[in-house]
């Protein structure tokens, strides 16, 4: 082991001298691994950051899971009630995975103001109503108090506040069309007391949040009737199988559908990127792995008579693999350690500074999110080394068939 390492230093030593034919072929295989690993590094840490971030906005403002009437299923607006006292609310007994349950409604609407008008969703609240996950995404004011009695507070996008000339503080009012025909529209007086930013512009651009007994007084509902339930779980990635659990405990009159299909256009686009990001890892470690084949039979070609030396000596052909071998080593490790300073380095300044810029309409935030895990970090260097060594076995294989004879004549 001594000797073979002995031999790959030298050999270090001798490659970067400027004179080496193999000199520029090396440093392109270093390059490559290093460009390999940046590009691996940037595509895992922006995707996975992207399919977060654009969840996280997608269950601030809903649950996870929505039990409501079978009627409701095709439409944003409640329009049958559904009595509050169910065996599953305040909370799933028969479900441990189940977090929090809250009650909601929503209403189509129309806000009108002195210049201009817009179609709106109230989705009405109430005190069981989980504010945490909104409060990040609150740019001015304050949450509302739905405590006490009915209030005319109301929470509304920055967007829907532009392009209705509002601010914060100012009152509006909101026209409702009742479910009868002929009939005047219901018309309700609100306040703005908060301005939120999603960057959701689904929901931005179409919902304003208030107190859901508007709705209930509106509809003609009884106090403890209300519109669906939206189910918040403690695990994600459970959201299927708990989704199941809950359709079988609940009533058979209603239904459990998970955010998932409430927004399957934007999930299926999101499972687009799992893809992409496994294209982009096999494109980059060939790259590499090509590279490095290419530097590995040049480096023993130019060294064909070091090789035959060796052998005449009585090194075997495993010894002098692992030489060339090892000298390999030494250069992916060199490519990996630029790669990786480079690449997590770009990350770095994206993530606290956000350079690079989205359009919130067609990727749903206003910057490229990162997610920086060290664990992908190990596991990519752990696959391009394991990978680019084995593939390296290949070429190396060529020094068995060098005659020690023919070698050292070799010029």
């Amino acid at each position: 082991m001594k000797f073979e390492y002995l031999i790959a230093k030298r050999l270090i030593t001798a490659k970067e001298n400027k004179s080496s034919i193999s000199a520029p072929i090396i440093k392109i295989a270093i390059s490559a691994i290093a460009i390999g690993m940046i590009m691996m590094i940037i595509s895992v840490a922006t995707g996975i950051g992207l399919q977060q971030k654009i969840r996280e906005k997608i269950l601030a403002f809903n649950g996870q899971i929505i039990i409501s009437n079978y009627d409701n299923n095709q439409s944003d607006v409640t329009l049958n009630p559904i009595a509050l006292q169910q065996n599953f609310y305040p909370k799933f007994k028969n479900i441990q995975e189940v977090d929090h349950v809250q009650a909601i409604a929503t209403k189509a609407g129309i806000i009108r103001t002195e210049n201009a008008f817009e179609g709106i969703i109230f989705k009405g609240v109430g005190k069981d109503y989980r504010w945490n996950n909104v409060k990040e995404y609150l740019v001015a004011g304050k949450l509302p108090n739905y405590t006490d009695g009915l209030n005319e507070e109301v929470l509304i996008s920055s967007y829907l506040a532009n392009r209705l000339n509002l601010k914060l503080g100012d009152k509006f009012n909101t026209f409702f069309v009742k479910e009868e025909e002929n009939k005047m529209p219901n018309i309700r007086r609100f306040k703005i007391v908060g301005l939120f930013n999603s960057g959701f512009q689904d929901f931005d651009a179409t919902y304003i949040v208030g107190d859901i007994r508007h709705i209930q007084r509106m509809n003609k509902w009884k106090a403890n009737q209300v519109g669906a339930f939206e189910v918040f779980i403690n695990d994600y990635d459970q959201i299927k199988p708990v989704g199941d659990k809950i359709y079988s405990e609940i009533p058979t009159y209603l239904d459990a559908a998970t955010i998932i299909d409430k927004y399957h256009y934007i999930f299926d686009w999101l499972n687009l990127f799992d893809f992409n990001i496994v294209v982009i890892l096999v494109i980059m470690i060939v790259v590499a792995t090509i590279n490095m084949v290419v530097a590995l039979l040049v480096l023993i070609l130019e060294r064909t008579q070091m090789v035959g030396i060796l052998k005449s000596l009585g090194a075997n052909n495993w010894m002098i693999r692992k030489v060339f071998l090892y000298n390999a080593l030494y250069l992916i490790v060199r490519g990996l350690f630029w790669g990786n300073l480079i690449g997590i380095g770009i990350l770095v300044i994206q993530q606290q500074f956000g350079i690079i810029k989205l359009n919130p309409e067609n990727y749903y935030v206003n910057q490229a999110p990162v997610y920086l895990n060290w664990f992908y970090i190990f596991g990519l260097n752990a696959l391009t080394v394991v990978i680019c060594f084995l593939v390296l076995l290949i070429p190396s294989y060529i020094i068995t068939k060098i005659s020690p004879v023919k070698a050292m004549r070799f010029d």
